[in-house]
């Protein structure tokens, strides 16, 4: 079993920059990557990056990890409203997938 916790999330004008975390517990030691993503009101949930690249599907998002805490970063910047959206961490082991619960990110114009 593998546990995700994200955190980090909030209200930020448009143009500021949030980090998020997420902090893996559990059988870390199976885990190869984790990835983030994203779900706005009425939209499918898309990906927003993967740590194997080392950055985002989106220039202004980076993605990193510290082995050290299990934990695993998203440094937005540059932020839009058009990202406002429920952010979520995932990893898979074998088949099993698993997903944190969720930060909420919200950018006012």
């Amino acid at each position: 079993q593998v546990q995700l916790v994200e955190s980090g999330g909030g209200l930020v004008q448009a143009g500021g920059s949030l980090r998020l975390s997420c902090a893996a517990s559990g059988r870390t030691f199976s885990i190869n990557s984790i990835d983030w993503y994203r779900q706005a009101p009425g939209k499918h949930r898309e990906l927003v990056a993967v740590i194997s690249s080392g950055g985002g599907t989106k220039a202004r998002f980076t993605i990193s990890r510290d082995n050290a805490k299990s934990t695993v970063y998203l440094q937005m910047n540059s932020l839009k409203p058009e990202d406002t959206a429920v952010y979520y961490c995932h990893t898979s082991v074998g088949i099993i997938n698993y997903w944190g619960q969720g930060t909420q990110v919200t950018v006012s114009s």
